[in-house]
């Protein structure tokens, strides 16, 4: 049986067609004890309320058909956002030497966030090198929480 998430990504993925957008990720999770189905978009230029509300109608409606779901859940649909999260091989190939922030699970030299500059991605073991303070550092998968994109103003 395919997992909640599969199964979203191929319902949506016409809808989002559509909508002239891709999809960036689906995420299952539960939050202060409600279930989330959120479903993040991504498009060139931009994803606006109206690709969110067009691909959030027919998906809604294909759900409801397919019932993949057991129980109450509330579906999102949304942009990936400017500080979206990296995940995929493809995430970090695709915004290499753009600027991150990397999220530790344990304070490393008095620090759990370490802003810097996206300089390698091992896919084989997941480590992440960014150049911060124009030093490089090197992050394995199992110490690293979250690396997301980082605006800079």
């Amino acid at each position: 049986m395919k997992k909640i998430t599969e199964l979203t990504a191929e319902l949506a993925a016409p809808a989002i067609a559509r909508a002239g957008c891709t999809l960036w990720d689906v995420e299952y999770v539960k939050e202060g004890g409600v279930w989330y189905l959120r479903v993040l978009l991504d498009k060139e230029g931009g994803v606006d309320i109206l690709d969110c509300e067009a691909v959030s109608r027919t998906l809604s409606d294909l759900l409801d058909e397919a019932d993949p779901i057991e129980g109450s859940y509330t579906l999102e649909v949304g942009s990936a956002g400017a500080e979206r999260a990296l995940k995929r091989p493809g995430d970090f190939e695709k915004f290499m030497g753009s600027p991150v922030l990397v999220k530790l699970y344990r304070s490393l030299d008095g620090q759990k966030e370490i802003p810097g500059v996206l300089t390698a991605y091992d896919p084989d073991s997941g480590a992440v090198t960014v150049e911060a303070g124009g030093v490089p550092r090197t992050f394995e998968k199992k110490d690293t929480a979250l690396v997301r994109l980082r605006v800079e103003f």
